[in-house]
């Protein structure tokens, strides 16, 4: 692996001005595609299997006319007054008139007041799923306020339907921490900005690849903020390493030529080893068969892909371009010193290496007490309680909230399906659905059974007592279930219970049971990639161990702030709930991914030591000085990148920011950075042992460079 790579590496250099014009017509490539076939990115979560699908689907087939989507519209009357004053009365039927005029708009329903009288709603109703809605008709909704309230009155939309602004600074702020980062790790201006430069451009043909093909796949709004979060992250870091080689080669006298092809074929080889562990936990997310999150793993991955090409093919030719003013040091960065005294690393690895019980047992109390809230863990999606408060969605659910209880904002549709009823038996058959409902405890209110055109299939909407994300909510929605279950087989009458609360239900339950399988096969996956890469048996354990205790501490701080309601103001969390369904997965599939990254940069060295040397303990001092000042910078940008994504406004993306940026801290500075010496100083040269049966058996990749030093 070496060789190939160290040939890449010479190659892109001595032909760097053909490898940047490639790269540009890539770039140009993508971009054109993207102008010609883009499509819509929703937020639309289907669960294929589950019973709120198949309701769904049975919609499709025999009620087309309840299966599309609506946007509500809320309004509050100015204080002191009603909505049911002339004035005001007038101002909501311009406005609803209007909406009714509005883009691919099928009809509107008729407004509903609460008991006062000072808060009301309406529907406006589309044929499509939400998903097939364009920004144009979006816009007309989102403009149709004005005429409401220009007369007084309180106007906001529910339903993700209405065009509304978002903004955040997270990539600018990630990438200006980003590089005062690098501009410290690498004493240099100059080579703080090649890692920024090449994670941008990735980033850039990946997410505009995602556009390309957003016309032809469903894709999520949450699966390119991921795309960019984890691309920028990994793009950074992959350069990095990289980069940190080329110049330690540099300082050693190196040729510029022979630098950046030794560069490349020995950090270069660990670069693609660890991107190929992040796009197999990426591509694992498809063995959940939830398409939303496979199309985002999927995204992620090839972003991922990307930044690894860019590293190992368009970075060697940039280093081409600087020539040796790459070894050059800033002063502000990189001030000479009078005496050059012991590195920090050396020092640290020194302590952790002669006290590597103390090391251990205090590293995993730190990180199993960080894990103790997730033992309660709640997971759902986010309603619009979640929300900050600057946002339609939330005035708009906590004015329905006020005017018509918390379970309204939470109203389950029971779906009947009854052909064997006959007509002149149909109109009863509905009250008694309707009546049978009301009865359940938890229900606050049944609608009348509305039946279709063939009087075959019933929907009835049914308001809980509480709101959407509450375990009574749940509870209810199970009950009806079991009582559905309990119809016989041979009464030709099946019911299901559906609607955006039963989806998010049924997401979290299918997320529950598919966790253990998914982790089952990525981390086995990735073990026995691991075990090629080192030819071990224990290190690949130790890293997967050192995982799972990085993954406990991160969802333990997530439950912590987000369920539990700690710091709340100061992450502004807008409001206490579940965590997201598939932020635990996901977490799961990245953080894997990262965390292999850190082992394969820092173990790496140690590995190439230990070959070269044969002295396991002096191995991972070596290695730990050689690799820890680089792998605490990539770290730190890491953090950065994805904590500044807690500064959005959207729930899910903050909290998959936050719990990412957790993960990164606790793996890479308490599990790789101390945890990982003492284990590998405990072990001493049983660490790198393989049956010799099966040391014949596995292929030698080579990534600590023998061959090249025989060469």
């Amino acid at each position: 692996m070496a060789t190939y790579l160290y040939k890449l590496g010479r190659w892109s250099y001595d032909r760097r001005r053909l490898v940047v014009a490639l790269w540009l017509t890539v770039l140009v490539a993508v971009g054109a595609c993207a102008a010609a076939f883009s499509g819509q990115t929703n937020n639309k979560f289907e669960v294929p299997g589950t019973e709120s699908q198949q309701a769904q689907q049975l919609l499709e087939q025999k009620y087309p006319a309840a299966s599309g989507t609506y946007a509500r519209v809320v309004f509050a009357a100015p204080e002191g007054q009603t909505l049911k004053d002339a004035e005001n009365a007038k101002a909501i039927e311009a406005t609803m008139a209007e909406a009714k005029q509005a883009d691919e708009v099928s009809g509107t329903s008729e407004v509903t007041l609460s008991k006062d009288g000072t808060i009301g709603y309406a529907d406006v109703i589309y044929p499509v799923p939400s998903g097939e809605i364009g920004e144009e008709a979006r816009q007309d909704l989102a403009d149709i306020a004005a005429t409401g309230e220009a007369a007084g009155l309180q106007v906001e939309f529910s339903g993700g339907i209405a065009a509304e602004e978002g903004h955040h600074g997270s990539e600018s702020l990630g990438m200006f921490v980003a590089f005062f980062v690098l501009a410290i790790t690498l004493g240099s201006l100059l080579a703080a900005g090649m890692p920024l430069i090449t994670a941008a451009f990735g980033v850039l043909i990946g997410i505009t690849g995602l556009t390309a093909l957003s016309g032809v796949v469903e894709l999520s709004e949450t699966a390119p903020i991921l795309a960019t979060m984890l691309g920028l992250a990994v793009g950074i870091d992959y350069a990095l390493f990289i980069l940190a080689r080329h110049k330690q080669n540099l300082g050693d006298g190196m040729d510029t030529r022979e630098s950046v092809a030794h560069a490349v074929g020995t950090a270069g080889s660990a670069v693609v080893f660890a991107g190929l562990t992040v796009v197999i936990a990426l591509v694992g997310l498809t063995v959940i068969n939830i398409p939303f999150l496979t199309v985002m793993g999927l995204a992620a991955a090839g972003t991922v892909s990307i930044a690894v090409l860019v590293a190992i093919t368009l970075l060697p030719a940039i280093f081409g371009f600087s020539g040796k003013r790459l070894a050059r040091a800033n002063r502000l960065f990189a001030p000479r010193r009078k005496k050059p005294g012991t590195p920090v690393s050396a020092r640290w690895v020194g302590f952790v290496t002669r006290h590597p019980v103390a090391v251990l047992l205090t590293g995993l109390v730190l990180l199993a007490g960080a894990a103790i809230p997730a033992t309660h863990m709640k997971l759902g999606l986010p309603d619009g309680s979640s929300e900050p408060t600057t946002s339609t969605e939330r005035r708009s659910y906590d004015l329905l909230t006020e005017g018509f209880g918390p379970g309204f904002n939470g109203t389950l549709t029971v779906v009947v399906d009854a052909p064997s009823v006959k007509r002149e038996q149909q109109e009863e058959f509905g009250k008694q659905v309707s009546a049978t409902l009301q009865d359940f405890p938890g229900v606050a209110a049944v609608s009348p059974a509305m039946p279709n055109e063939a009087g075959d299939l019933w929907i009835v909407q049914v308001t809980p007592t509480t709101g959407p994300a509450s375990d009574e909510t749940r509870d209810l929605v199970t009950s009806l279930r079991e009582k559905a279950d309990e119809l016989p087989k041979d009464s030709g009458i099946t019911a299901y219970v559906t609607g955006q609360t039963a989806v998010n239900i049924d997401t979290a339950d299918r997320l529950t049971e598919a966790l253990p399988t998914y982790i089952i096969v990525v981390v086995g996956l990735a073990l026995l990639l691991l075990m090629v890469v080192f030819r071990s048996i224990l290190v690949p354990l130790k890293a997967a161990a050192g995982f799972l205790l990085s993954i406990g501490a991160s969802l333990g701080i997530v439950v912590w702030i987000f369920q539990d309601g700690n710091l709340n103001g100061l992450f502004d969390v807008a409001a206490n709930g579940p965590i997201t369904s598939f932020l635990p997965i996901l977490l799961i599939g990245i953080l894997f991914g990262l965390a292999m990254d850190y082992e394969v940069f820092l173990v790496s060295r140690m590995r190439e030591q230990f070959v070269h040397t044969g002295n396991a303990r002096e191995a991972v001092k070596t290695g730990y000085v050689q690799s820890g000042r680089v792998v605490i910078a990539a770290a730190t940008i890491m953090c950065v990148v994805f904590g500044a994504y807690v500064l959005a406004d959207d729930p899910i993306t903050k909290s998959i920011g936050l719990s990412l940026a957790v993960g990164v801290l606790a793996d890479a500075f308490i599990v790789r950075l101390t945890l990982v010496p003492a284990v590998m100083s405990l072990l001493g040269r049983r660490a790198w042992w393989m049956p010799k049966r099966m040391s014949r058996l596995v292929p030698n990749l080579d990534i600590e460079g023998e061959s090249l030093a025989a060469h």
